[in-house]
């Protein structure tokens, strides 16, 4: 099944080419070729589910990238980083409240009746496919470090 993600994307890249936008043709050219790497890859066509996926990717590759640069005091290239990511947001779905997020993790420890950290593994396992794109992965592990704790 093709992904109606990836086809929306390609639809925004052809207008942004139209508009001339070059910033935006250049993140979403970086997208795209990312998902034709995947497919060419691996012999597959990407379903939202995996489109989702490495969009978020995409994102906390951004977010570490902006982390390292405004520690090295490079500014320019944070920005730069900062700018990518706000196109890719436009993607993802709409980000978890702090409250959605607990009651996630919640249910997902009330389900595995994990009760220590060596359960981590089942309760990511339930977790991640519920917020993928719309939380932050390293926040979820905190939240769960924090409850089972």
């Amino acid at each position: 099944m093709a992904s109606e993600l990836k086809s929306r994307i390609n639809d925004e890249l052809k207008t942004a080419m139209r508009a001339k936008e070059k910033a935006r043709v250049a993140v979403l050219r970086l997208v795209m070729a990312e998902f034709k790497r995947i497919e060419v890859d691996e012999r597959i066509e990407l379903d939202d589910a995996r489109v989702l996926a490495v969009l978020d990717k995409m994102l906390k590759q951004r977010r570490d990238s902006i982390a390292q640069y405004q520690e090295a005091g490079r500014t320019e290239l944070a920005e730069q980083e900062q700018s990518e990511s706000v196109i890719i947001q436009e993607f993802l779905p709409q980000p978890l409240s702090s409250a959605e997020l607990d009651e996630i993790v919640d249910k997902a420890i009330a389900q595995t009746g994990a009760n220590e950290m060596r359960d981590m593994g089942k309760i990511m396992g339930l977790v991640k496919p519920q917020v993928q794109g719309r939380a932050d992965m390293a926040e979820v592990s905190k939240r769960i470090k924090a409850s089972l704790g």
